[in-house]
């Protein structure tokens, strides 16, 4: 198995509180794979660790080969592992345009290029246009992102991501809190965008993740219970027991 990223009895412990218990995660490349659970499973916390918002308490993580534990969090996005958060996190008064220029412009290294006026970042935008139209929002390139909806925004979200050249994607929720319709937007969006592309997404609405995700984990109370395709998955009892409490009970359609 071509693994593009691995940890090994990956741990984080807060206080006497273990909230990430010796997670041996594989994450195959070009896959999408989903890290589901039940609330306060240590899911977010386990993204943390691998962008290294938190420190692990113990444990390795390892991408491409190269042992990242130690990595800074500017040096971890450097080697391509680029993540999205649950709340939105675009600019609201700028446009759409300029949001997506902004990680153009990072990527470039010229983000601390004040003296420099305003046109000469005009360059940038043939490629933001580019990744405006992957995710269906080239439309709205000269709009405040302000007065988008919110899963515009977060299509937004995933085009600056984008523009930061991933070779790993994690996406930290990208579905909570929206209607149906943007939901199947998004779950589009997702299989559309990784094409050529492996993502790691944290994810509750289990109708996202049983139609997109090629492999699926699942955490509860910080450990591993089950890892495998979403067939496999959903009827594993101890799976279904730590959603619903009652193994009796299906996990299809479970939020």
């Amino acid at each position: 198995m071509d693994c593009i990223l691995h940890t090994e009895r990956l741990t984080k412990e807060f206080k006497g509180f273990v909230a990430v218990d010796k997670v041996d995660l594989r994450v195959r490349r070009g896959d999408i794979h989903a890290l589901i659970g039940p609330n306060g499973a240590g899911k977010t916390t386990c993204f943390n660790l691998l962008t290294k918002f938190l420190t692990p308490t113990s444990g390795r993580i390892v991408f491409n080969g190269h042992e990242i534990t130690h990595d800074t969090p500017a040096r971890i996005a450097e080697r391509g592992v680029i993540r999205s958060f649950q709340i939105s996190a675009v600019f609201p008064h700028m446009t759409v345009l300029e949001n997506v220029r902004v990680a153009l412009q990072k990527k470039l290294a010229t983000s601390f290029h004040f003296w420099k006026p305003e046109r000469s970042l005009d360059g940038l935008n043939a490629r933001a246009i580019e990744l405006l139209r992957e995710v269906d929002l080239a439309p709205y390139a000269h709009l405040t992102t302000v007065e988008l909806s919110y899963g515009r925004k977060r299509a937004l979200e995933i085009a600056t991501t984008l523009a930061m050249e991933p070779e790993l994607m994690l996406l930290d929720e990208p579905t909570q809190g929206m209607g149906s319709e943007d939901v199947d937007r998004i779950r589009q969006l997702i299989k559309r965008v990784s094409a050529g592309r492996t993502i790691l997404m944290v994810e509750h609405n289990m109708s996202v993740v049983s139609s997109i995700a090629d492999t699926i984990t699942v955490l509860a109370r910080g450990a591993t219970l089950a890892e495998g395709p979403y067939a496999e998955v959903s009827k594993n009892p101890s799976v279904i027991e730590a959603y619903m409490g009652s193994a009796s009970v299906e996990l299809v359609g479970a939020h």
